[in-house]
């Protein structure tokens, strides 16, 4: 059988809310696609495209890869890469696509962390992929404290000024490394359009390090992953660990993490999202997008109906000073530095 060409929704920019990446003229969705864990080898490539399409019929424009991402290691590009053949190819100047080196991809001295010659190569790899001749912003995934923070950043500038990037961004680089990087970056013209971090209503360690006021006065937009805290904001946990869990499977999530001071902080948060007429997991969205200096959350989905649930977020972002309070007061004893 075969299937009908795709064609984006016509209104699909109409109900999503863009803002603009530090200071720079670009705009992003609110709410960006990770293809970090399901959009790999394990998953059916018809889900994959049902997802995707979903998103940007949406007004989801901006979808964020690595070079690891999977598994396998590269079946998420690879993934995408069909896509860009079968459906997103009219789209491309539409899209906002990212990809990152940084992590362990190959064997070798040559296929982990910050070296020129690493980012080089991962980021043509990547492109391969992708089916792509350029990305939107290339990210340097993490800091390497055994490289020299110049080559990574000079590799960075010169991606840009080979065309295969517009952009570039930094991910997960401790607060003094960051400013340097910023300081590097924008000297030479080529300033960091995006920093990435992980951050969430119980991992707040961006706030508290700095490094979003850093980002705001550096001119960077701030992206934040894990808005969930890998399911713990999911609503999933309120009543113990299910089966099918992926901490019960020990997948990212240990079980000895559910303290009873944790359980009970979830449902208080609970409740108070449940009087702002929201779930768990939207209240963690819209607590993030209350603060103007997150230009973006990136979300991961399992199913379209998991996008669709998280896209009612879109128009719930304020909070009165008495619901900030109280989130703080619930979040506060349970912050992830203090579960370790």
């Amino acid at each position: 059988m075969i299937e009908p060409v795709y064609s984006a929704a016509p209104g699909r920019y109409e109900n999503m809310e863009y803002r603009r990446c530090g200071r720079s003229g670009v705009r992003i969705p609110v709410l960006a696609l990770g293809l970090w864990h399901n959009f790999g080898s394990l998953k059916p490539f018809s889900e994959v495209k049902a997802m995707a399409h979903y998103a940007f019929d949406k007004g989801i424009c901006h979808f964020d890869l690595a070079n690891n991402y999977g598994p396998v290691f590269g079946a998420a590009e690879e993934n995408f890469g069909r896509l860009m053949d079968s459906s997103f190819r009219p789209y491309r100047d539409e899209l906002f696509i990212s990809t990152k080196a940084g992590w362990d991809m190959w064997p070798g001295p040559y296929g982990n962390w910050g070296s020129r010659k690493y980012l080089m190569a991962s980021l043509d790899q990547s492109l391969r992929r992708m089916k792509l001749d350029y990305v939107d912003i290339f990210y340097s995934h993490r800091w390497d404290p055994e490289t020299p923070l110049e080559e990574t950043m000079q590799a960075l500038v010169d991606i840009v000024r080979q065309g295969k990037a517009l952009y570039v961004g930094l991910s997960r680089y401790p607060a003094e490394q960051a400013r340097k990087a910023f300081h590097y970056l924008a000297e030479r013209d080529v300033p960091c359009l995006l920093y990435q971090d992980r951050y969430n209503i119980i991992d707040r360690a961006p706030q508290c390090s700095g490094l979003i006021d850093l980002c705001a006065e550096g001119g960077s937009g701030f992206i934040a992953f894990s808005p969930l805290q890998q399911g713990l904001l999911s609503g999933r946990y309120l009543n113990g660990i299910p089966a099918d869990s992926r901490m019960a499977q020990g997948v990212f999530l240990k079980q000895e993490m559910l303290t009873q001071e944790l359980l009970q902080a979830l449902d208080g948060l609970n409740k108070l999202a449940a009087g702002r007429g929201q779930s768990l997991a939207q209240m963690a969205l819209s607590w993030l997008l209350n603060d103007n200096r997150v230009t973006s959350v990136i979300i991961g989905a399992s199913s379209v109906a998991q996008i669709e649930d998280n896209l009612k977020t879109i128009g719930t972002t304020g909070f009165t000073d008495e619901e900030l309070k109280l989130v703080e007061s619930l979040s506060a004893p349970v912050q992830l530095k203090k579960l370790g």
